[in-house]
């Protein structure tokens, strides 16, 4: 069950609200613990006890480390523990399958016979809530937020279905708050409503259009010039469209049961710089790399050579955390490399004009997407080929018969909208609401709805995309 699906739309949305404004205010977290366990059980039972497994373990660390001190020594211990359970379940079922089938590879090139291995499958959102225990147990020891001594409190953070497959990463003081108090209106549920369409409108309509076109592209074994960049700004788009719009039906749907999460996406595609980019794009996942990794690591605060070092094992690590496959691996060595070459050219030259850096960094984001979508190497190297116009320039039979006019049209508003956000000073309906007129007040209000609409028609006209994200 997806949020972009009629199951999630008709069924379990409404079954969630009446449930929830049902509930006395001071037990409100129980319906959403229980619904989200129900939510997440909808694709494996046996996943829901895994993500009980580490949220109760989480738990009773954090419990034990309150019991010792969190900043003593034994606190220190008890939080390697809790980190070490953790990044030992993530480590088990995300990365075994690639660890086997990577030394089967070797014992295939010496000669020798292949290891027997059952692939393992990944539970659905295990990266991101391993990464929540993660947040939770560094922050602890540092002081920077006090236990939970409420498990329910607790679970009830790790389980909130609009976050707990795909993000934002959100950490336990963020709201902290809202766990134990939290205020309802008619005008947030409204705002988080708006937020909630403006986000299945980007995806059903912008991602989902494109999806077919994607998958089309980096099918052909030897795509054209014309061929292979129509196909890695399709997937450009697709993936920020699909991404971004969950972040903002997440963010909606908390909001309007009284929940703040923060902000996730924040017009990459305009950045001046790849330090920008990673300012603006999946910004959960940027600061929990840099407190939690990037810092950890020496941060900038150990010269210019070990800055780089690492900065490039933070982004590499980052690239691996999305998947266990070496198109991952070299993706985030591109984008730490990118970040170093940034970083000593900023220090030497200083920053570029605001063209010419924002093309430079659109290029070489563009250029990464390639690898971060090939499903292995050889399919990467066969669209870098192919971007080089080594199998021709011109579009291919093989792709135009399948790519419609409405993907076309699709790549088009795709563009639109990545540039529009530069027009706010001149287009009175991009403003916030705050500063509208009476007159652009109905089009802030309805044009998410318009949207939202022609989204339910155009997946009731075709199947459900699942998110992109989901299989990180």
């Amino acid at each position: 069950m997806i949020f972009a699906s009629f199951e999630f739309l008709c069924l379990f949305l409404p079954l969630f609200f009446a449930v929830y404004f049902l509930t006395p205010a001071r037990w409100r977290n129980t319906p959403v613990l229980l619904l989200s366990w129900a939510f997440y059980a909808w694709w494996r039972v046996d996943f829901l006890a895994l993500l009980l497994g580490v949220t109760l373990f989480t738990y009773f660390v954090a419990r034990a480390m309150e019991r010792v001190g969190a900043q003593s020594p034994a606190g220190r211990r008890w939080m390697q523990i809790g980190l070490i359970g953790n990044l030992a379940v993530l480590g088990w079922f995300k990365y075994a399958n690639f660890g086997v089938d990577s030394f089967n590879m070797l014992l295939d090139g010496l000669g020798l016979a292949r290891i027997g291995w059952a692939e393992i499958a990944l539970p659905i959102g295990l990266s991101f809530y391993v990464l929540q225990s993660v947040s939770y147990l560094v922050d602890v020891r540092r002081g920077d937020v006090p236990v939970s001594r409420s498990f329910l409190r607790y679970a009830t953070y790790k389980a909130i279905f609009s976050q707990l497959i795909a993000g934002p990463i959100v950490r336990y003081a963020e709201i902290a708050d809202d766990l134990k108090n939290r205020t309802h209106s008619l005008a947030k549920f409204g705002i988080g409503a708006r937020r909630f369409m403006m986000g299945f409108a980007m995806k059903v309509i912008l991602a989902d259009t494109l999806s077919p076109m994607v998958d089309a592209v980096f099918r052909l074994p030897q795509p054209t010039l014309a061929d292979a960049w129509a196909g890695a700004i399709a997937y450009t788009l697709q993936l920020f469209f699909d991404f971004a719009g969950y972040s903002a039906m997440a963010i909606g749907l908390a909001l309007m049961i009284g929940f703040r999460f923060p902000e996730n996406f924040d017009n990459p595609y305009l950045a001046a710089s790849i330090q920008n980019f990673w300012q603006r794009w999946h910004m959960t996942l940027s600061r929990f790399l840099r407190d939690y990794l990037y810092i950890p690591l020496g941060g900038s605060r150990q010269g210019h050579a070990r800055t780089s070092v690492n900065l490039f094992l933070t982004m590499l690590i980052g690239g691996f955390w999305h998947g266990a496959n070496w198109t991952f691996l070299l993706w985030g060595a591109w984008q730490g490399g990118l970040l170093v070459l940034h970083r000593h050219w900023r220090a030497s030259h200083g920053p570029m004009p605001w063209l010419a850096g924002h093309l430079l960094t659109f290029l070489a984001v563009i250029l990464g997407w390639v690898v971060f979508r090939a499903a292995h190497m050889g399919e990467a190297l066969r669209m870098y080929a192919g971007m080089l116009g080594l199998h021709g320039t011109a579009l291919s039979d093989e792709l135009a018969w399948q790519v419609t006019p409405d993907q076309w049209a699709t790549i088009g508003l795709g563009m639109v909208m990545v540039y529009l956000p530069l027009l706010r000073g001149r287009l009175p309906f991009l403003r916030p609401a705050a500063e509208l007129s009476p007159f652009w007040r109905p089009v802030w209000s309805v044009a998410p709805l318009l949207g939202f609409l022609l989204g339910v028609v155009l997946l009731y006209s075709r199947a459900a995309v699942p998110f992109l994200y989901f299989q990180f």
